[in-house]
């Protein structure tokens, strides 16, 4: 897991290739055996899975390096291999990427990994820092319920008095956590949701029984 910026863009199937951006965020991702996954991840799941059931083409564009802009990219990249010209392009790229993701990175690319790095040329170079800043995703499908942190949708808050928790509609009925249309980011706040509603709705219950 490491720390990335990301930028989320989608379009309609009927103006494919027209693409809007609909969220960008700094954080940690993973790369797994079936995908992206990870906090930001996590976070975004809510909007891609909405757009791919609406039909929806989208695409994740990763920033490997968010702490450097173009300029200073290049400039490290030209330091790097300048410094170890003799050594090979696969090994040089160790002070770069994970190591895992090395072999795919220099294969997207279309390099030799055997190169040497003062053999590198200026468009390879290019390309090489383009694709650092700009890896692209096309996102076809999303995990199965089975394997979700939080769900989205369920009772609207419309529906229930914020002071009790007890249903507009039906007396004597309360809700509480997922069963009611509200999720949050990573980070605790989905707990927080389920352990406040719970205690609200579990002390209105309790006061009504006593009196």
């Amino acid at each position: 897991m490491f720390e990335l910026s990301y930028s989320l863009y989608g379009s309609e199937k009927r103006v494919l290739g027209t693409y809007s951006r609909f969220s960008e965020a700094f954080g940690e991702m993973l790369f797994t055996h079936f995908g992206l996954s990870g906090p930001i991840i996590l976070t975004l799941s809510r909007i891609v899975v909405s757009a791919l059931q609406s039909k929806a083409s989208v695409e994740i564009t990763v920033d490997l390096k968010p702490a450097l802009d173009e300029k200073k990219l290049d400039n490290r990249l030209i330091r790097d291999l300048n410094a170890h010209g003799k050594k090979q392009l696969s090994n040089i790229f160790k002070d770069w990427l994970p190591a895992s993701m090395i072999p795919v990175f220099i294969k997207e690319l279309g390099l030799d990994p055997d190169k040497i790095c003062h053999q590198v040329s200026s468009e390879e170079r290019k390309r090489i820092r383009y694709l650092m800043k700009n890896l692209k995703f096309n996102v076809s499908g999303h995990r199965s319920f089975k394997e979700a942190i939080i769900t989205a949708g369920g009772i609207s808050t419309k529906e229930v008095s914020p002071k009790t928790m007890e249903s507009k509609l039906i007396k004597g009925l309360y809700f509480a956590g997922e069963i009611l249309d509200l999720d949050a980011e990573t980070g605790g706040y989905n707990l927080q949701i389920a352990f406040s509603t719970g205690w609200l709705a579990g002390s209105s219950c309790t006061h009504i029984n006593e009196n």
